[in-house]
């Protein structure tokens, strides 16, 4: 991808235009990123979480660019201002697709393999591409990491879980797909996109009052408003609830051999605490920071400690880039 390519935008701290954005096609989909900082540094990534985009990462790009890091943010399929196509018969929406949404950027984009940043899904994406596609990735970061896998009783098995009969499992897609059909979204998800109901659930996601920031709710309101919002909706609610358990993160977590770091929200009432003591059940050695005052977006409320967390750890994994006066 050339400089030319891209459209310069605002690098101001906290404006969720950050960046020079570009669009690269993959598959058939138009997937928007950003840019921000020295291509010639070391590579990061930015993935975003469930609903949201790469403008969500408004409070780091900068930061991380004027410690010098070349920041990338990408527009997960069927989020932001990438494609939202519905569901595929030979590819679901799930972690394992966006993996290899990742995996191919990393390769025709970026050209170089990059620390993996993940917010929530974003989180879960990273760590899949980190297995899947290990010479792509340096390091991952999931703050914090979701997944009910790591709440069940199926934890203390081995990282391959018993298969289960062939009645069993078609049963389990048939009885997910009719439910995922029957769902009202084409009534529900227009009415929460254009309403105040958007705002109580974005705040349902924050320790502290965030109902009134307007960049926040354009972020999460933009990709919820377009016409393909429902479909994707449904087509990663069945990816989702249909992968096999190899692609859940009690598995991952045990196969991934790559460095690895969780950062948690003290007050995350949408992914407690406790499970990230889950994860350390699967992973002993995983690092786990936890930030005080701080609700399930800890990067975004507070962008500080999430900042200073990332760097010091990134600092003592990897010979630190040379910061940018001009970044």
């Amino acid at each position: 991808m050339r400089s030319a390519d891209l459209q310069p935008a605002c690098e101001l701290p906290g404006d969720v235009d950050w960046g020079d954005h570009g669009t690269w096609t993959w598959k058939g989909h138009a997937c928007h990123w950003r840019r921000l900082g020295d291509p010639r540094q070391p590579s990061l990534v930015l993935l975003h979480g469930f609903g949201a985009g790469s403008g969500h990462w408004r409070q780091n790009a900068q930061p991380l660019a004027a410690a010098g890091w070349c920041v990338y943010a990408l527009d997960l399929i069927g989020f932001g201002a990438s494609s939202q196509p519905g569901r595929q018969r030979h590819r679901p929406l799930d972690n394992r697709f966006w993996a290899r949404q990742v995996q191919a950027f990393l390769a025709q984009v970026v050209q170089a393999p990059a620390v993996l940043v993940g917010h929530s899904l974003g989180g879960l994406v990273a760590l899949s591409c980190s297995v899947f596609f290990p010479r792509w990735v340096r390091a991952v970061v999931a703050a914090p990491l979701p997944d009910p896998t790591l709440l069940m009783a199926a934890i203390e098995a081995g990282p391959w879980a018993p298969r289960r009969r062939p009645w069993r499992r078609r049963l389990q897609r048939l009885l997910v797909v009719s439910l995922c059909r029957l769902l009202p979204l084409e009534l529900v998800v227009p009415v929460l996109a254009h309403s105040p109901l958007l705002d109580l659930a974005i705040q349902a996601a924050y320790h502290q009052p965030v109902i009134g920031d307007q960049d926040l709710h354009r972020v999460m309101a933009r990709p919820a408003r377009r016409p393909g919002a429902v479909r994707s909706l449904r087509a990663m609610s069945m990816g989702m609830a249909l992968r096999p358990h190899g692609a859940t993160a009690a598995a991952l977590l045990r196969r991934q051999q790559l460095p690895m770091l969780v950062i948690w929200g003290r007050q995350d009432r949408l992914v407690p605490l406790a499970v990230a003591d889950q994860c350390r059940r699967v992973r002993p050695d995983l690092p786990v920071r936890v930030i005080d005052r701080a609700g399930h977006c800890p990067h975004d409320e507070r962008p500080e400690q999430f900042n200073h967390h990332l760097l010091s750890w990134l600092a003592d994994l990897m010979p630190s880039p040379s910061p940018q006066a001009d970044a």
